[in-house]
């Protein structure tokens, strides 16, 4: 089959490559309905409007002009993803199991979230009901892809799983007193002491949990997370501890006298104690927020965090049952993961401890 497609990744231009290899890669989720494909020196056009490529059903069919050889294709990115016909598409292989629920990506940087399809490899009863249940329950597996050309990323210590491509990985400590550093900073963020660093062209898998994980685009900003939530995220961003501002949030605010802090310029991943699609993002302008619990995620912005009275009197504070509130005033955003209490509430009591309307959160402050 004739190679004659050409796509466009993070503005690096792919190709030739057949219609077989474009569809596969399309399979794999490499290509997305935003890529830019053409087909010989044709108009680039976004992936989606190819007929077949992602679904067979899809109206927006365009005929492209033939090709013209151009450079090959780098060795990492050999499978290529292009448009489908008629006939049905390949099966997949075995290691096609899996699909991007969720990336982002600059011109030298990109990371994905993949999510298997199910697990089938159980060797044992006990195992296998296990993976039944997980699957007919929809938890998936998931796992967090980097690609870099030329550049740099940054992961917890421990997450790699595998790498391949020209990709160098060091972990600068800075000496007795770097690494004194370092040890304070696991010890008040529980983030790793030592960061490792891999720089180069290629892709980096991480391990693989099933675990949730949240995409975050810093643009010159500062976020601040709680302890532990930093995954992974590209080199420019600079990991550290941000000191509570008042005693109240340090005592009761349910995160200590630290949190993580990250800031600069570029993509991260947080991982999170429920599914993306069930954090809510609050946005104030110089307004309050209240929240009875802590499963408050993350803030940006000009936002002070304080924990405060639920009532103007000790006496009503006592008598409401609200007791304690984390507070967040100012402009900004605030994630919060309100469905993190009824989690932890079915992991302990069952679905017994969800049968009458709660009166707390539950999640202390």
């Amino acid at each position: 089959m004739a190679a004659e497609w050409y796509f466009r990744v993070m503005g690096t231009e792919f190709g030739p490559v057949s219609t077989q290899e474009l569809v596969q890669q399309a399979g794999d989720g490499k290509i997305g309905p935003d890529t830019e494909v053409r087909k010989g020196n044709g108009a680039w056009v976004p992936a989606s409007r190819i007929a077949g490529l992602f679904d067979r059903g899809v109206r927006n069919k365009v005929a492209l002009p033939t090709a013209v050889a151009p450079p090959p294709l780098p060795r990492e990115e050999v499978n290529v993803f292009v448009p489908a016909q008629k006939p049905p598409l390949a099966p997949a292989l075995a290691w096609d199991k899996f699909e991007v629920i969720d990336s982002a990506e600059d011109d030298q940087f990109r990371v994905e979230v993949l999510a298997y399809s199910s697990l089938g490899g159980a060797k044992d009863h006990q195992t296998a009901a296990t993976v039944y249940f997980a699957n007919q329950a929809g938890i998936r597996l998931k796992q967090v892809r980097i690609t870099m050309r030329d550049g740099e990323a940054i992961a917890e210590s421990g997450a790699l799983h595998f790498m391949l491509g020209q990709i160098q990985m060091e972990s600068k400590i800075g000496g007795v007193s770097g690494l004194g550093k370092a040890m304070m900073n696991r010890f008040i963020t529980k983030e790793a002491a030592v960061m490792p660093r891999y720089r180069g062209t290629g892709q980096i898998y991480l391990e693989p949990s099933f675990s949730h994980f949240l995409i975050y685009r810093l643009n010159g900003e500062e976020v601040i997370a709680d302890k532990g939530m930093f995954y992974c995220g590209q080199g420019t961003l600079d990991v550290g501890s941000a000191v509570q501002k008042n005693v109240s949030s340090a005592l009761f605010g349910g995160e200590g006298f630290f949190q993580t802090r990250i800031r600069g310029a570029g993509i991260c991943v947080l991982e999170s104690p429920v599914p993306v699609d069930e954090v809510m993002r609050i946005d104030l302008k110089d307004e309050t927020l209240q929240v009875d619990g802590n499963f408050a995620l993350m803030r940006t912005g000009r936002i002070e965090f304080s924990v405060e009275k639920s009532t103007r009197s000790l006496l009503g504070t006592l008598t409401s049952g609200e007791g304690l509130l984390q507070t967040f005033r100012g402009t900004g955003s605030v994630w919060l993961a309100p469905t993190q209490d009824i989690y932890q509430r079915l992991q302990t009591g069952g679905i017994a401890s969800m049968s009458a309307a709660s009166r707390t959160s539950h999640t202390a402050t």
